[in-house]
């Protein structure tokens, strides 16, 4: 998807992780997003994953950021990771939908977005936040992140070239792959 601009949003299927280093063009990406908790010390999923591939420095380094509310994002260096930035952001615990979750997620996406434009990233691969363990249902999700991605691009229509919805399985990635579809 290209809305109004050279920014490319893509769903892909696979591990955040191991994407990193490769990028759509092989050459990796500037940052990646954690779907952190809000102590930013590392968890289960996504957030575990990324802690252990980025290494101890990055605990040293989330400690000094004093937490994270839901909705914020905060960044730091990629350390182990093929990155320059991790950028962290607490997903909202799905809750039945009528606690505000939506617009916490869509918050997410925006901050995380906002973070990466003040670094200057160009690339960046976000994971389907909240849908792991914090319940939120993918197809609800995935309206709520590429909907928000979208409106993001087209405010900002130059701030990056490459936004990577990261699907880890072929069922999330078949519901953001539609979402995009749906918005274009």
């Amino acid at each position: 998807m290209q809305p109004d601009g050279p920014t490319v949003i893509e769903a892909v299927e696979g591990n955040i992780v191991t994407l990193a280093g490769s990028g759509d063009s092989g050459a990796g990406f500037d940052a990646i997003v954690n779907a952190a908790n809000s102590s930013l010390l590392g968890g289960g999923g996504v957030d575990g994953a990324i802690h252990r591939a980025a290494g101890p420095d990055l605990v040293h380094e989330c400690r000094l950021l004093g937490g994270c509310k839901t909705g914020q994002a905060k960044a730091t260096r990629g350390h182990r990771l093929p990155v320059r930035h991790i950028i962290h952001t607490v997903g909202p615990v799905w809750r039945g939908g009528d606690a505000g979750e939506a617009e916490q997620l869509a918050d997410c996406y925006r901050n995380a977005l906002a973070c990466a434009q003040q670094l200057g990233v160009r690339t960046i691969a976000i994971p389907a936040i909240s849908t792991g363990i914090f319940g939120y249902p993918t197809d609800q999700a995935a309206r709520v992140a590429v909907a928000t991605v979208a409106d993001v691009v087209r405010r900002n229509p130059d701030a990056f070239d490459l936004i990577a919805l990261v699907c880890f399985g072929a069922g999330a990635f078949d519901i953001y792959r539609q979402a995009i579809e749906e918005i274009d």
